[in-house]
């Protein structure tokens, strides 16, 4: 036992790899929860027919029509939590805090009495789309199969002439290092580590987030009808350092197997653009519908990847170790573009005492449905290599795996707010849907639930919220054709955030 794990522990020495464009990245970057300041987190995100407030210019535009003065508004916040994953009967735990800045930004406002118009607002700000700073670790005796079979499935018929120089990130290693071997002929492949008698671990370190700035505007006509509309451009920055290993579980030194240690380095950079439009609707003074629209985004991203393996095969071919620029000759670089899914949002709310003079509000109500289709994410080749066929025909097979993987899904959110003079109580929670098609069990959601406090007087205000997240979601280091040959890891996420506003009128 103390050699196997050894062995593990000597893999973390190794510079680490990474598999790229795969079905799992395009979900991580459009199931997302939208940040917000800390009133409209507060009242669980539900910001689609309130309006008054920059996060607006995130999720329904036309809501900057109610402004009638400026503002400026910054939101530092703080998250910290945890996430425990659970792989064959054993559960482990990893701790996670991340300090960074939630929406900022400009408003300019005014009134107006052109005709219908009653006012006009413009907006210049920041909003933190998504976080994907997470730490997961699990481990468990899988009595089902070996990370091998993978690799024996992409190179079923090949020439192992061809496999040792065509799958620089997987199968090339898996070959030259003696982890897949051939038998009889030449492109009959086998695996040497007994499936069924394995103990595998998984870690996963990842990074980054997506940071998106928009320039925003709305009108409002006779008080009635809010229209607005955004325009975003997402920075998006990802690294994903990861360590997959298997170990003989038999305690046999003469089986031609002891070990196997992945590791992964993938950095995905990039940015994008999108476009928002919304419109609110007043059919009486308190109520308040509202309607909006997010197209695609399409990214333009750059993948940077390294891949290593090393393998013990005992008495057989002793330990060995490659890498990916060992088989390919250079560092590997991978352009393309990601369309994300549109969302369509309906929305209603109801405030208390409405009157245009918000200091005589007594509070609201607001709920937003929002649909989102996953499957309709997508991948193309850019314009450097759309003439390549193979890679066309690549990405074809992982926009093919999307559409059987996802579906769409509703998100709900709801909050609200009493008002005591120059004092706010405010709640809220929001509900994310899963994702997957549960092609092999997947099951995700993520539940927010928040809480705040808001001050206001004289042109200043500010907002302390606190939001615990309940995630769940699920991780598969490898996939088989036969679902039943191949397990995932249940993953459960306890993630408390903090956040904090400061405002100014101007």
């Amino acid at each position: 036992m103390n050699k196997r794990w050894a062995f593990f522990a000597a893999g973390y020495l190794i510079c680490q790899t990474a598999a790229a464009q795969e079905p799992s990245d395009a979900l991580r970057f459009s199931y997302t929860v939208p940040g917000g300041t800390a009133r409209a987190k507060a009242i669980g995100g539900a910001m689609g027919s309130l309006g008054g407030d920059i996060t607006a210019t995130f999720v329904n535009p036309a809501g900057l029509g109610f402004y009638r003065t400026g503002d400026f508004v910054f939101s530092p916040q703080l998250r910290f939590g945890s996430t425990k994953a659970a792989y064959f009967g054993r559960t482990e735990q990893e701790k996670q805090n991340k300090f960074n800045w939630g929406t900022t930004g400009f408003v300019f406002g005014g009134g107006s009495n052109s005709g219908n118009m009653r006012g006009a607002a413009m907006s210049l700000a920041y909003n933190r789309t998504a976080d994907f700073n997470n730490n997961v670790f699990y481990q468990g005796a899988n009595n089902r199969s070996s990370f091998a079979q993978k690799y024996l499935e992409e190179v079923n018929g090949r020439n192992a002439n061809s496999v040792a120089a065509d799958y620089p990130f997987g199968a090339s290693l898996a070959l030259n290092t003696y982890y897949i071997d051939t038998f009889n002929t030449i492109s009959q492949f086998k695996t040497l580590a007994p499936a069924g008698n394995l103990l595998q671990r998984q870690s996963l370190n990842e990074t980054g987030g997506i940071d998106e700035f928009a320039l925003g505007g709305a009108v409002n006509m006779d008080n009635k009808v809010m229209i607005g509309a955004s325009i975003g451009i997402p920075v998006l920055r990802y690294q994903r350092i990861a360590q997959f290993g298997e170990a003989d579980a038999t305690d046999n030194p003469n089986n031609n197997f002891n070990a196997m240690v992945l590791n992964e380095d993938l950095k995905t950079t990039g940015a994008g653009i999108n476009a928002k439009i919304g419109v609110i609707f007043k059919p009486q003074e308190a109520w308040r519908v509202g309607i909006a629209f997010h197209s695609p985004t399409l990214y333009n991203l750059t993948d940077n990847y390294y891949v290593s393996m090393q393998t013990d095969t005992e008495g057989f071919q002793g330990e060995q170790r490659q890498n990916s620029e060992d088989v390919s000759g250079a560092a590997a670089e991978f352009k393309y573009t990601l369309t994300t899914p549109y969302r369509a949002i309906a929305s209603v709310s109801y405030v208390l005492h409405e009157v245009e003079d918000v200091s005589k509000q007594q509070g609201f109500i607001t709920a937003d449905l929002e649909h989102v289709n996953y499957k309709a994410a997508s991948y193309q080749p850019n314009n450097e290599v759309v003439g390549d066929q193979s890679t066309k025909e690549y990405l074809r097979s992982v926009n093919r795996a999307i559409d059987n993987a996802y579906k769409g899904a509703l998100n709900a959110r709801l909050g609200g707010e009493l008002k005591f003079t120059t004092l706010m109580v405010r709640a809220g929670v929001a509900y994310y849907g899963n994702p997957y098609q549960q092609f092999n069990g997947e099951k995700a959601h993520r539940l927010n639930l928040s809480g705040g406090l808001g001050y206001r007087n004289r042109g200043f205000f500010a907002d302390l919220t606190y939001v615990h997240a309940l995630n769940r979601d699920v991780h598969f280091a490898y996939r088989l054709e036969n679902p039943a040959d191949y397990a995932g890891a249940k993953l459960n996420q306890s993630l408390g955030n903090v956040l904090f506003t400061v405002g100014f009128k101007l």
